[in-house]
């Protein structure tokens, strides 16, 4: 096993990352992008692994790059693209990194995006926001927490 492929277009691949992720190969995750960009991304990342997400993103994504356009998963890459707006708010900011990361585990995995994928990928998030919510102490980033959730949650009901 050669570790996880660079690019992950052919059948091939698929199959050796796959393979990688069952072996237990976790991705050394590189930031890309302006200064301030790293900066918040770094805020971001304490707040995955203050909810245990950590190593769940390290198995899925390769990257996080800073863009100017939309912000979206590259799955034939394993790179989250995000533009100044989505890293603004952290906790929202994580939420969205973390939907991506379940978008790329579902790819992996195998199961289909179209149709029902996306609100999977919004249904772990909201799961992953009550997880951040319980394991932090700043009241501050417990308000901001709040109200993205119940942002998320109403969102849902609509």
């Amino acid at each position: 096993m050669n570790g996880f492929p660079r690019r992950i277009y052919t059948v091939t691949e698929f199959e050796m990352a796959r393979n990688a992720l069952a072996q237990g190969y976790r991705h050394r995750l590189k930031l890309d992008g302006s200064l301030e960009f790293k900066n918040k991304i770094k805020t971001i990342l304490k707040h995955i692994r203050s909810a245990g997400y950590y190593d769940f993103l390290r198995t899925y994504i390769r990257k996080l790059c800073e863009v100017k356009g939309l912000s979206q998963l590259r799955e034939a890459d394993a790179t989250i693209w995000l533009n100044r707006y989505v890293v603004e708010n952290s906790v929202e900011g994580a939420r969205f990194i973390i939907q991506k990361t379940e978008q790329m585990k579902e790819f992996l995995d195998g199961n289909l995006y179209y149709n029902s994928g996306e609100s999977r990928a919004v249904e772990k998030s909201i799961i992953f926001l009550e997880k951040l919510r319980t394991s932090i102490k700043d009241q501050e980033l417990m308000v901001k927490c709040e109200e993205v959730l119940k942002n998320w949650k109403e969102a849902k009901i609509v």
